[in-house]
C-alpha cells in the first residue's frame, strides 16, 4: 500500500519508520525547501532496539493517489497544511490531539473518507532523520478503516510490538486518548514535574487524577464510553521518567496545542454543565507560564 506521511516531526516520523519496516511504501510530504536536504534513511530508536528504513520524500504538491493519508501535524498547523496539499487519498487517518480536527478534515475533504485515529506514545525527534520511541505504542482506528489497514496494523503488532485495535465507536476512541493525554500533559506541564515526580506529590497527583475524573465525565456526556479507573491503571503503569510533549514544547518556548488538548473538556463541561475547575485552572497556570518564556 501507498502512505503519504503530513507531519515528520516526532509521531510522524515515528509511523514513517514503522510502516516503512514492515514492507509498507512511504512518503513523507515536504516543503520545497526541505525536499533537498531530506535523508532518505530514517531511524528509530525503540526501548529495545533500533530499526531502519528508506523512504522516498516529496514536495506537498506532488499530483499523486495514496491509499492512505497519516496526518502528524501539529493541530494549530492543520488549517495551513491545506492550501498546499495536492495530492489524493483513499482514506484519511488523522493522529492528532484533541476532538476539533475531525469536523476541520471533514469539512475540507469527503467526510467518507477521514477516519478518526490516536496515536499514544512518547516519542521524539532527535533530528530528520533520528526519532526515539520511549514507550510501547498504543494505535487505535475507527473500524471503518479496518477492511483496508487490518493487515497494515498486524504488521505492525507482530513485527514492532505496536498495540493496535479497531475502535467501533469514534466518539469512545478520541475521548479515550484524549481522557488520558490532556491530564497528564496539563500536570506535566504546569508543575514541571515528570511522571514519577507527579505520583511521588500527593497534591499534583491529585490533581492529575481530578482532571482524568473531570474529562471521563464530559466525555461519556459526549456520547463516549471511557472508563476513568482503566485511564488510572494505564497512567499508573508508564515509566517513571515520562513527560508530555507540551511540558517539553513549554520549556523550549515552543507554541502549545493548550486549546486543542484542554479545550474540548472546558467547552464540553460549559456545553453539558459539568464543573472542570482543575482543567481550568492547570490552564490558565500554563498559559502564565507560556507568557513568561514570550
Amino acid at each position: 500500500m501507498k502512505h503519504a506521511i503530513l507531519g515528520v516531526g516526532s509521531i510522524g516520523g515515528l509511523i514513517a519508520v514503522a510502516l516503512s519496516s514492515v514492507g509498507e511504501d512511504v512518503t513523507p510530504l515536504l516543503r520545497p525547501e526541505k525536499l533537498a536536504s531530506f535523508p532518505k534513511q530514517l531511524s528509530l530508536e525503540q526501548p529495545d532496539r533500533t530499526i531502519t528504513a528508506g523512504v522516498h520524500a516529496a514536495v506537498s504538491q506532488l499530483d499523486e493517489v495514496f491509499d492512505v493519508l497519516w496526518i502528524a501535524t501539529k493541530t494549530y498547523q492543520l488549517q495551513s497544511t491545506f492550501a498546499s496539499l495536492k495530492i489524493t487519498p483513499r482514506m484519511i487517518v488523522p493522529l492528532l490531539n484533541g476532538i476539533d480536527h475531525m469536523a476541520i478534515l471533514r469539512s475540507h475533504f469527503d467526510p467518507k473518507i477521514v477516519v478518526a485515529g490516536a496515536i499514544a506514545v512518547e516519542a521524539d525527534r532527535l533530528s530528520d532523520s533520528r526519532f526515539a520511541q520511549r514507550n510501547q505504542v498504543r494505535l487505535s482506528v475507527a473500524s471503518a478503516a479496518e477492511p483496508v489497514l487490518a493487515t497494515v496494523l498486524d504488521k505492525l503488532h507482530s513485527q514492532l510490538g505496536f498495540i493496535c485495535q479497531f475502535v467501533a465507536n469514534e466518539q469512545t476512541l478520541l475521548w479515550t486518548k484524549l481522557s488520558f493525554l490532556a491530564p497528564f500533559a496539563l500536570v506535566t506541564a504546569a508543575s514541571g514535574k515528570n511522571k514519577g515526580e507527579i505520583f511521588a506529590d500527593a497534591e499534583w497527583k491529585a490533581a492529575l487524577f481530578n482532571v482524568i475524573g473531570e474529562a471521563s465525565a464530559v466525555a461519556n456526556a459526549d456520547g463516549a464510553q471511557v472508563d476513568h479507573e482503566k485511564i488510572e491503571v494505564i497512567l499508573a503503569g508508564t515509566v517513571p521518567t515520562m513527560r508530555s510533549s507540551m511540558a517539553k514544547d513549554l520549556v523550549a518556548g515552543r507554541q502549545l496545542e493548550l486549546d486543542a488538548i484542554g479545550g474540548p473538556i472546558v467547552r464540553g463541561g460549559e456545553k453539558h454543565g459539568i464543573p472542570v475547575p482543575t482543567t481550568k485552572r492547570l490552564m490558565e497556570m500554563i498559559r502564565e507560564k507560556a507568557a513568561k518564556k514570550k
